[in-house]
Parts: C-alpha cells; sequence; structure tokens
C-alpha cells in the first residue's frame, strides 16, 4: 500500500512540474527561480538515487516528515536524533533501520548523512543550522529561519558562504495554487495590487501536556519568548513571504498592537496580534491572527483593482463579474419591493446580499484546501514538495534560488512585527539588516 502510495505521489508531482515548464512559455521558472530546479530534466537526474537524510528533532512536525520522506522515492531516513527520548522512540517506530542520537553533533560527525531536516524549537535554529553547514551538510529548516535578526543574519552569510544546498520549510513557494495564483498575479489579472489581507484564527492554547514541571519550557516551548516569536514566527511567516512574492519587494514600515487576550495562563508570548506593513507605495499588509476563536480560519488575500486572488482557497474574484448598472438595480429592487428607501445618486453599487462574487478555480481538479487548524501540518500544503526538492538537492549539490533569501525576509519581518508592538511605536526597517535581494 505505502509503495503504491509512493508512485502515485511522484506521479502526480513530475506532472505539476511538467505543467509549469509549458505555462505562459515557461516564464514562470523565471519569475520563481527556486522552480527550476525542479523542471522534469533535473528530476530525471536522480531518478534511481537515494538521499541519505536525518532528521534533527522528532516531535510531531518531525514526525508528519517522516511520513513525508517515507513517500519520497529518491530518499532514505539513516539517522534520527532527540534529546527528549520519547520522541525519539515514536520516530524510531516509522524508521526502524535509521540510527538514533540524542546529541545532535555526534549526528554531524555521520559519514553516511549526506543532509539534516531540523524540526526543533526555534531558538535551536540558528546554532543547529549553523553547525550542520560548518559540517559539511546540506540542511533543511522549519521555519522560521531563527530566534533573533542577528542570527537570521549570521546564517545568511553562512549560507552565502557553504557550496551546500540550504532550504528553509517555506512551502507554500512549492503549493500549486500559490504558484499558479501567483502567476496570475504577475501577468496583471487582477490589476494594480492595493491591498493584502492575511489571517490564521484557531481556537486552541498550543499547550502541550507536561509529564513533569521542569520539561515544561521544553515541551511548551512555543508559549516562551526565549524560545519563541508567538504567532508571528510560527504563522504569519508564511503569508508575509505570500505578500512580497505578490509585491516583488519588502514593505518600508511596520506598526502593531499584541496582547495576551484569553489564554491568560502564564505564558509570555501574545495570543492575540495585529500588525500592519506598509511599503512606499502606500500599499498595505493587513495581518491579524488569534487563538480563542476559528471562524474564520486562514486567507491569504491578494487585492487588486480589478479582482481578488484567494490563495488558500485556490480561488479568484472578478471584480465586474456581477457589477449590475445602477438603474438596472433600482428597478429590480423597487419592483421586488426591497428598498424601503429608494437613493436618488450614486452611478453604480454591488448588492453584496443579492449575489455574490464568482469564483474562479486556480487549479484544475481538485483543490487541497488547508482551513489552518492543524498544528502538526496539512496534506498538498507543499511541505512535501519542497522536502523532496532537498532531498534532490542533497543528490545533485545544486541550490534552490531565493529560498534562503525568502526566509530570511519573511522572518526579519515577523521579528519586526513583534518589536513593533512590543514597543508601541512604528518600526522602520533597519538599514543592517538589508541585503542585496531586497527591493523597497
Amino acid at each position: 500500500m505505502e509503495e503504491n502510495k509512493k508512485v502515485e505521489k511522484e506521479l502526480s508531482r513530475r506532472q505539476f512540474f511538467k505543467e509549469l515548464g509549458y505555462m505562459a512559455g515557461g516564464a514562470m521558472l523565471l519569475s520563481m527561480p527556486w522552480l527550476r530546479s525542479q523542471t522534469p530534466e533535473k528530476l530525471e537526474e536522480v531518478k534511481g538515487d537515494k538521499a541519505r537524510v536525518a532528521l534533527i528533532g522528532c516531535g510531531s512536525r518531525g514526525q508528519y516528515h517522516l511520513h513525508n520522506l517515507k513517500l519520497i522515492p529518491h530518499a532514505e531516513v539513516v539517522a534520527l536524533c532527540d534529546d527528549y527520548e520519547p520522541n525519539l522512540k515514536a520516530a524510531a517506530a516509522l524508521c526502524p533501520n535509521a540510527r538514533t542520537y540524542s546529541d545532535y553533533q555526534k549526528l554531524l560527525e555521520d559519514k553516511d548523512v549526506d543532509g539534516v531536516i531540523i524540526a526543533t524549537p526555534l531558538n535551536w535554529h540558528a546554532p543547529m543550522v549553523l553547525d550542520a553547514l560548518a559540517a559539511g551538510k546540506h540542511t533543511f529548516c522549519e521555519k522560521a529561519m531563527a530566534r533573533t535578526m542577528s542570527e537570521c543574519r549570521a546564517i545568511y552569510e553562512a549560507y552565502k558562504r557553504t557550496d551546500k544546498a540550504l532550504y528553509f520549510c517555506m512551502q507554500r513557494m512549492y503549493d500549486e495554487k500559490y504558484i499558479k495564483g501567483m502567476e496570475r498575479i504577475h501577468s496583471g489579472l487582477i490589476g494594480d495590487i492595493v491591498g493584502m489581507r492575511c489571517h490564521w484564527f484557531r481556537n486552541a492554547d498550543w499547550r502541550r501536556e507536561v509529564p513533569s514541571p521542569e520539561l515544561e519550557r521544553r515541551i511548551n516551548w512555543r508559549l516562551y519568548r526565549e524560545s519563541s516569536g508567538g504567532l508571528m514566527t510560527e504563522l504569519a511567516c508564511h503569508q508575509l513571504e505570500v505578500c512580497n512574492w505578490a509585491m516583488g519587494r519588502m514593505p518600508e514600515t511596520i506598526v502593531g498592537l499584541g496582547d495576551i487576550v484569553f489564554w491568560k495562563d502564564g505564558r509570555e508570548v501574545y495570543d492575540n496580534v495585529n500588525v500592519i506593513y506598509r511599503y512606499a507605495d502606500g500599499v498595505k499588509i493587513n495581518y491579524e491572527s488569534l487563538i480563542s476563536n476559528k471562524y474564520n480560519g486562514m486567507e491569504d488575500q491578494i487585492l487588486g483593482h480589478k479582482g481578488t486572488v484567494d490563495m488558500t482557497k485556490g480561488i479568484y474574484y472578478m471584480e465586474d463579474d456581477n457589477q449590475i448598472p445602477g438603474i438596472r438595480q433600482l428597478l429590480r429592487e423597487g419592483q421586488e419591493k426591497t428598498l424601503g428607501a429608494i437613493p436618488t445618486a450614486g452611478p453604480s453599487w454591488r448588492s453584496e446580499t443579492r449575489k455574490a462574487y464568482v469564483p474562479h478555480s486556480l487549479v484544475n481538479g481538485a483543490v487541497s484546501v488547508n482551513s489552518g487548524q492543524s498544528t502538526v501540518g496539512a496534506d498538498n500544503d507543499g511541505s512535501d514538495v519542497i522536502l523532496s526538492a532537498f532531498c534532490q538537492s542533497c543528490l545533485t549539490g545544486e541550490k534552490a534560488e531565493s529560498v534562503v533569501e525568502e526566509a530570511y525576509c519573511s522572518t526579519l519581518l515577523c521579528l519586526l512585527g513583534n518589536q513593533a508592538m512590543e514597543e508601541a511605536r512604528i518600526i522602520k526597517f533597519p538599514e543592517e539588516y538589508k541585503i542585496p535581494y531586497m527591493k523597497f
């Protein structure tokens, strides 16, 4: 059964990248350079080979990656590492042939490991990534890039010096509906971008059961500032990357408010955030997240003067699809006696309660929509594809263009969002953290 799923996944992946090569005469591969290493021709180069990879951090997200790795034909999990024995045992049950370690430094000495996958708390990302690159390993790390801006800069500089591949799990960059949505945005379908609205709502405390009090900060690391950037680094990182991808540049200023509104349980990170990012031309990202109400779920909306792309659902809407001339609408509503008083001015408007916008699909066939409620990961959200790309890089040595830079940019925006909320002031993007990749 697992072998059938592996073949099915591989065929689906190959077909997807084959289609990308044909779209817009291949122009998409120019505007999304990280996909160049994923052409059908490049995939053929690794057919029959296996990248020997190791997982550092065997918690729920790490185990999610193991399930995906087992379906990637050019991947073999040869080692596992965690200093928390229950997690290590659970991972070993999934990959019984893998060697196990409790010290990641010992794992990095293993000559039979081509690449490492890091799925640890945020404060461990920087030291582990830097050590893995120094040990000569291709490296894949969960988002966000690092806990501090200085650590992000250190990783970026190390990456520029190394010949090893480095990936961060910015999976929307490899999600079919996001890729095709961006192709339409950049082709001018929805006109000029005039705003962006992103939100992520859940109703869960983020807290995990702790078998012993001394393990509280290790197991519930997301709740404490020394190890977590809260909602911004855990959720917003993905969505801010999408907005910069759409705009092709970075916002200049950030302002926001954050509070602990509901989960007053000793946590240090906000459970309710609102942040606005402003670009040089006045276009803004309105970002909102809270974890005490799930009604609105998750959405990434790019608003143009001609239409709107809702990336999360894989659909777009055009402004003029349902617009009714004002006089015609007046007559209809008058005949149906739906208006108590007829307005006498205004050339036209849309009656939102009468008829919804017409949705157009970004992707042919069924679309996998992520509600945003899972704290581990969702099926078909691009995580398996970017992981497969990493395993391919372990075999070819080819770096994926722009992935590190996009992770750097979005992580810094998250950290600056936290700073703006903590200091209750408008933050300008700091000069010392600008890199040549950035456009403002």
